[in-house]
């Protein structure tokens, strides 16, 4: 509060000014702002797209392609190394290989969330959080790629469909938030140390063997609960089971809604202390 005093009048002034937002209402007032601007990240995701496949007749259908491929060429053998049929291993190996690349996909990308919108960022003052929503909008359309195969898992494997996809929905919508807060944790750290993006690329291929992704994870015997708390199984679990007709493990959702409700926590935090250094550091 400030008084000015004017040479004709007796009476001060008062001038008051606001005072200024915390940090804490600045960022969340840019993950709303970010969000409202869907057309935004949205159109750049598809943009990022095109340009990824572009002179490429059949585009992101050819990562399905590859997983259809995979998952014929290993359903036949590894269903004999884990003694398991043909016929039920293969949608397992197919939707677990699907689930995986949308959630590794996630994660290496979200290293490079503000990195790759460099330019983006030095001359457009726009919401940080847009180029976090680019990331899990980008994953999440070719995730939409690859689903085309599961109808026809349906029909080959004769898979039930039933009111349990509704969980496997469910699931996609909990991973989309899990999305969004890796993109800007990964995003924020890698931004300031630019190790960490090959770190995460190596932990994720030590990962891929440790998940239950393309083998049961009955295969552990007594161990198998060191599979089952597995933060990365809890979310392939939670989409793979409804669409294959069996039950989710028991410990499936709350490990994943823990484990999204840390991470959240964590990237809040680190968000409001750092959001106004993702310039400077780039």
């Amino acid at each position: 509060m400030v008084s000015i005093a004017g040479p004709e009048t007796e009476d001060a002034a008062v001038v008051e000014f606001a005072p200024l937002p915390s940090k804490t209402a600045v960022a969340w007032r840019d993950l709303v702002e970010g969000f409202r601007r869907n057309w935004m990240w949205s159109a750049l995701a598809l943009q990022d797209i095109k340009l990824r496949y572009r002179g490429s007749v059949l585009g992101p259908f050819w990562l399905t392609i590859t997983t259809l491929v995979t998952v014929f060429s290993m359903g036949f053998i590894y269903s004999h190394l884990f003694h398991t049929a043909t016929i039920s291993y293969m949608p397992y190996l197919g939707m677990g290989l699907i689930v995986w690349q949308l959630i590794s996909s996630s994660i290496t990308e979200g290293c490079n969330t503000f990195l790759a919108s460099l330019e983006l960022i030095q001359q457009v003052p726009v919401p940080f959080s847009i180029h976090a929503y680019r990331v899990v909008c980008r994953n999440f359309i070719v995730f939409g790629h690859n689903l085309v195969l599961v109808p026809v898992g349906v029909i080959v494997f004769q898979l039930p469909v039933d009111w349990h996809l509704l969980e496997a929905g469910a699931g996609c919508i909990v991973l989309a938030v899990n999305g969004l807060w890796v993109a800007i944790f990964l995003g924020i750290i890698s931004t300031r140390f630019r190790d960490i993006a090959p770190i995460v690329a190596s932990f994720l291929q030590v990962a891929f063997f440790l998940t239950p992704v393309f083998w049961p994870i009955d295969a552990l015997g007594i161990y198998q609960p060191l599979a089952e708390y597995n933060p990365l199984f809890t979310a392939i679990d939670v989409i793979r089971a409804p669409v294959l007709g069996v039950p989710i493990m028991p410990h499936s959702w709350p490990v994943l809604l823990l484990s999204t409700a840390v991470g959240c926590a964590a990237t809040c935090y680190l968000f409001v202390r750092y959001r106004n250094r993702i310039a400077y550091w780039i």
